[in-house]
C-alpha cells in the first residue's frame, strides 16, 4: 500500500520500474515490487508550470472548451469515450444544434437521439445519456448535482467523467485519469505494470490527485489530456517536443516505447450473419434491436446468424428464420452485397439479401417494434452502420 498524506507530501512508495542491477536508485520491497523514487514538491511544481505554459501555447480551438457549461462538457466527454476527437467534433456541433440544453434533450423521444448518434458507436452512451438527461430535469430541477459524488449517480457517469464535469466546468480540485493521461502518467512515474487492474487504477488515481495545481485546475486537466494526445503517444512519443521529457522516468530509462504495458491482444470471433430486404408494396420491414442486442434501440433490417450457405437449402433458413423474427412470409431473392464489419470481439461476414413478401402478420413484440417503412421514412430513423449502409444500397440514394 502506498502511504498517502497532506496535498504537497511526497508519494512514499510507488510501483516502478524493473530493476536494474547497476541503478542504485532502484530496490525491491516484498521480494518483487521494484520501487524508484519520489514525487517532491519541487517535482510536482515544475511539473505544474511546464504543462500550463505548454498549454497556453498549443491548446486546439475545439468547440467544446467554449462556453464550458455542465451540460456541454458533459456530452462532449461522453462522446469522446473511444472515440477520436476529429470525429467528434462535427457530431457535438450538431447534437448541440439540435439540443441546445439539458431540458431540450430530456424532452426528445430516444429515437432522436439515437439519430443524432448515428454513426458514433457505442449506442449505450446515448442512451445512458437521454435517461440522465431526463432525471436532472424530472429530479433535480434541470441543474446538475454540485459535486462528484452526486454526478456519479446518474447513469452513466463514472468516476472519470464526474471529475472532468466537476473540474472543466465546477472548477473543483478533482483528478481524471483517462486514455490519454492514464498513458502518461504511466511514463511520468515509469509504472510498467497493468495501469488496468487494481493496483494500478489506485496509484494512478492517487498521482492525478497529488500533481492538481490548488488554482487553475480546469487547464491543468486540459493539459494533461492535451498533452497526452498531442505529444505522449501510444507510439512514437514526441520527446523532443515534450514540456516534462526531463521528468519523465520512462525516458530517463530509455521506457518510454514499453511503457504503458500493453492490453493483453484480444481474441476475436467470427460470425457469419443474413441480412434480409424485405418488400412490399413500395415498403420496407424493418425491426428496432431489443434491449441487450447489439444496436439497442437502432432499427435494422431482420438480421440473424446462418449456417447454409448454397440455394436451395440456403432460401430455405433465410424464409424461415425471417418468418421466426417477424411473422412475415417471404420469396429470397439474390443476394445484393457482403459487408465484412466488426462489432467489439466479434469480425462478422454479413450476406445481404432481397426478398418479396408472400404474406403474414407482424408478430407483437413486447420491448421492441417491427414496422413497414417508406424509403423516405429510413432516413428519419435511427439505423445500426451496416443498417444505414444496406438502406442506401437498397433505395438507391446516398445520405
Amino acid at each position: 500500500e502506498c502511504q498517502t498524506g497532506p496535498e504537497d507530501a511526497p508519494i512514499s512508495c510507488r510501483t516502478l520500474l524493473a530493476p536494474d542491477p547497476l541503478d542504485p536508485t532502484m530496490r525491491r520491497m516484498n521480494g518483487s515490487t521494484t520501487l524508484l523514487g519520489e514525487l517532491t514538491p519541487s517535482w510536482k511544481g515544475r511539473l505544474r508550470r511546464r504543462i500550463l505554459a505548454w498549454y497556453a501555447r498549443h491548446a486546439r480551438d475545439l468547440p467544446w472548451r467554449h462556453e464550458p457549461t455542465p451540460y456541454r462538457v458533459w456530452v462532449s466527454e461522453i462522446m469522446l469515450q473511444q472515440t477520436q476527437v476529429a470525429t467528434v467534433r462535427a457530431y457535438f456541433s450538431r447534437f448541440m444544434a439540435a439540443f441546445p440544453t439539458v431540458h431540450d434533450l430530456a424532452a426528445v423521444e430516444e429515437e432522436d437521439v439515437l439519430r443524432l448518434w448515428e454513426g458514433l458507436g457505442y449506442y449505450r452512451r446515448a442512451r445512458q445519456m437521454h435517461a440522465a438527461a431526463r432525471l436532472i430535469v424530472d429530479r433535480l430541477g434541470g441543474h446538475f448535482p454540485g459535486d462528484v459524488q452526486g454526478l456519479r449517480q446518474l447513469p452513466g457517469i463514472g468516476r472519470y467523467t464526474a471529475g472532468a464535469i466537476g473540474s472543466l466546468a465546477m472548477g473543483l480540485r478533482e483528478p481524471i485519469l483517462e486514455a490519454n493521461t492514464l498513458r502518461l502518467l504511466c511514463r511520468l512515474v515509469g509504472y510498467r505494470e497493468d495501469p488496468g487492474k487494481g493496483a494500478g487504477q489506485r496509484l494512478l488515481w492517487r498521482t492525478a490527485e497529488e500533481i492538481l495545481p490548488r488554482e487553475r485546475v480546469a487547464p491543468f486537466n486540459q493539459a494533461l489530456m492535451e498533452l497526452g494526445s498531442l505529444v505522449c503517444t501510444p507510439a512514437g512519443p514526441r520527446c523532443g517536443e515534450c514540456p516534462v521529457a526531463t521528468l519523465c522516468m520512462a525516458r530517463s530509462h530509455a521506457l518510454q516505447d514499453e511503457i504503458p504495458l500493453p492490453k493483453p491482444k484480444q481474441t476475436f470471433t467470427k460470425l457469419h450473419e443474413a441480412a434480409v430486404v424485405v418488400r412490399k408494396n413500395g415498403l420496407l420491414l424493418l425491426r428496432q434491436c431489443a434491449d441487450g442486442q447489439r444496436w439497442a434501440g437502432l432499427w435494422d433490417f431482420p438480421r440473424f446468424e446462418i449456417d447454409a450457405r448454397r440455394a436451395p437449402r440456403l432460401h430455405r433458413e433465410l424464409a424461415e428464420k425471417v418468418h421466426a423474427q417477424t411473422g412475415i412470409r417471404i420469396e429470397p431473392g439474390e443476394r445484393i452485397e457482403t459487408i465484412r464489419h466488426g462489432v467489439t470481439r466479434y469480425r462478422i461476414t454479413l450476406d445481404c439479401y432481397e426478398a418479396r413478401c408472400l404474406g403474414g402478420r407482424l408478430r407483437r413484440m413486447a420491448t421492441r417494434s417491427l414496422r413497414w417503412v417508406s424509403p423516405t421514412q429510413l432516413g428519419t430513423l435511427p439505423l445500426s452502420a451496416t443498417g444505414r449502409k444496406l438502406a442506401t444500397l437498397a433505395t438507391g440514394r446516398s445520405e
